[in-house]
This record gives structure tokens, sequence and C-alpha cells, in this order.
């Protein structure tokens, strides 16, 4: 914890003096232009990939960043409420699902129930992608453990964005070109980021 509260003075010192003009307009309104959905691992830092300021992304996080598809309910639904406060109240002019090499979560999402026992609430969280599985074994045409990971983590990055389509709002939004929709995968170890692209149905990597 110490490192935590050196970090909090330093931001103090510098960052903050250095963007004070930004933060106070911050303090009363915000006005990003992206929803991004990614994956809590500690990893993956939104602002760094993007190298965006505080005030332009409005950043959703959890495990294998995953999308329920939209349905009403009287549960607590952090991640939905989340989409709908961005999309209906801030309306952001884009999202971004981005998922990542190496994903723990994706990884458990071909793990058998008996293995996930010790985590069911991650098990329960990850039913969401069940169809993941399917679809990656379908795609196999040999065992190679690499490209089942790849794979795996690509595909699931597709379902989510299909699941942001049925909330109503955002395919109203979608259709009139008003929201934009977008895929990202990152590799950790290489820095790069590969963005869907919805004509070739390939991930392509992103260049200045």
């Amino acid at each position: 914890m110490e490192k935590l509260f050196k970090g909090i003075a330093k931001f103090r010192e510098k960052d903050f003096e250095a963007h004070k003009e930004l933060f106070q307009k911050l303090g009363r309104q915000q006005k990003p232009h992206t929803l991004f959905i990614g994956c809590a691992d500690s990893r993956v830092v939104p602002e760094r990939l993007t190298r965006t300021m505080p005030g332009e992304l409005f950043t959703v996080r959890n495990v294998a960043n995953i999308v329920p598809p939209f349905r009403f309910t009287e549960e607590y639904v952090a991640t939905t409420a989340s989409i709908e406060y961005a999309v209906q109240v801030l309306e952001v002019q884009n999202i971004v699902v981005c998922g990542h090499s190496n994903c723990g979560g994706c990884a458990a999402l071909n793990q058998s129930q008996e293995e996930l026992a010790h985590i069911p609430n991650v098990r329960r969280w990850l039913e969401i992608s069940k169809e993941v599985k399917g679809r990656v074994d379908r795609q196999m045409t040999e065992e190679c453990p690499e490209k089942r990971e790849w794979l795996t983590e690509q595909i699931n990055i597709l379902v989510q964005m299909r699941n942001l389509l049925t909330y109503p709002y955002i395919k109203q939004r979608f259709a009139a070109g008003t929201l934009n929709i977008y895929g990202w995968y990152y590799i950790i170890e290489t820095g790069e980021i590969f963005n869907f692209n919805d004509k070739s149905q390939t991930f392509d990597l992103v260049e200045s």
C-alpha cells in the first residue's frame, strides 16, 4: 500500500498540477466520446493503450470483457447499467469491446464445471459466453493450445459485439449511424492492437 500512497502524492504534485484546468472543467460534468468495455485484467489499462485523457473514456471492466444480452430484471446488473448510462445519458458515439491475449477468463471457457467449482460466481458469469467454446471447436482442425487460446479470445469479442445489438437503444443508434461498435484484440507482450474488420471478417493490425 505504501507504493499506492506515494503514487497519490505524486499524482497531486505532477499529473494534477499539469492538467489542473482540465480537472476543474471535469469537476461538474463529463462528456466521454467512447464506452470502453474491457477485461478487469490488471495488464489492460485503457487510458494507456489509447493515450486518452480523463473525461474521454467511460470504462466498464469485468472478467473476460463480457456484455450480458439485454433484459429487464430486478437483479443488480452493473455492466448492463453502465452500458445503459453511457449510451442513454452520456450519449457516447463509440463502443469498444477490447479483449486481450492470455485472458484467464477466456481460458476458463475451455475448462470443465468441476475445474471451476472453487469460483462459482465466475463460472456462472462465464455462462454468458458458453457458445464460444463450441464455435472454437468447430474451427479447430487440429488441437493446438496457442491457436485455441487466441481463437477463444477473438470469438469472445465477436459474441460481445453481437450482444450489444440486443440492447434496443444501441441497435437503433447503430442502424442510424450515430453509434459505432468496434472489437479490439490486444496482444500484451507486443503492444499490438487488432481491430475487427466487418467486411473481411478479420482482425487487422491498427497502424498509424
